[in-house]
């Protein structure tokens, strides 16, 4: 089977996909983690991430992988790990641009759905639902208030765990800069041309705002007798 999710920056998508990944036994595919990739390396070499033929071209070239381990998942660009190299502020500000770029959104698109392939995959991004799966068993657009989301990816920068709750002291300053971050990005990914972020008509809306971590996750799994059921034989 597979499940889409969908919706904002720091909605909280990533954790949630990964934590029913892991209790339904399915395969995380983070797509955004895909284009922070093909931004970072647009960083490190030069490359402006509003050069359109620039960008499709490190994308095209570019060896995105990812690989289980301890801890969760690693993300490979080039035989590099930089699964934290892509979670910083710049490549924050850069991925927007390159992700709008209908070229690279081409190059990705292929390989994510080369990815859903094998089945049984739970992805996550802002046009799964929508352009790259639009069959998915499931599809879920997840949102909360700008300000929540703030805080959440305040407390993942400052290393905490969303699953443990968003209770972590962070500074002040920081938070108030991802927020202006988080509504930047937000009008940047709901109006640009090559697939904005919006929901599939058929998803099932979920507002995290007020709600937990777990809650959350029995939300998504609630939505198909599939997923209850994968979750029932994982928990004996």
């Amino acid at each position: 089977m597979i499940v889409a999710i969908d919706g904002p920056s720091g909605s909280g998508k990533s954790s949630v996909a990964r934590e029913v990944a892991r209790r339904c036994d399915l395969t995380y595919l983070d797509t955004g983690a895909m284009y922070r990739s093909v931004a970072h390396a647009c960083l490190e070499r030069g490359v402006d991430p509003a050069d359109d033929a620039g960008t499709a071209e490190v994308a095209r070239d570019l060896r995105i992988e990812f690989a289980s381990c301890g801890d969760g998942q690693r993300v490979l660009a080039g035989g590099e790990d930089v699964t934290a190299q892509i979670r910083t502020p710049e490549v924050e500000r850069a991925v927007s641009p390159v992700s709008a770029n209908p070229a690279v959104r081409e190059a990705m698109v292929a390989e994510q759905r080369r990815f859903g392939e094998a089945g049984d995959v739970i992805a996550e991004g802002r046009d799964v639902g929508t352009v790259v799966f639009p069959n998915a068993d499931v599809k879920v657009f997840l949102s909360a208030s700008p300000e929540a989301r703030a805080r959440r990816r305040a407390v993942q920068r400052e290393g905490g765990d969303l699953a443990r709750g968003v209770d972590a002291a962070v500074d002040a300053e920081a938070e108030r800069a991802v927020l202006e971050d988080l509504v930047r990005r937000d009008a940047y990914d709901s109006s640009r041309a090559a697939s904005p972020l919006r929901p599939a008509d058929d998803a099932v809306r979920i507002d995290s705002s007020e709600l937990s971590f777990d809650e959350v996750v029995q939300a998504v799994i609630a939505l198909s007798p599939e997923l209850s059921a994968r979750a029932e034989r994982g928990r004996r």
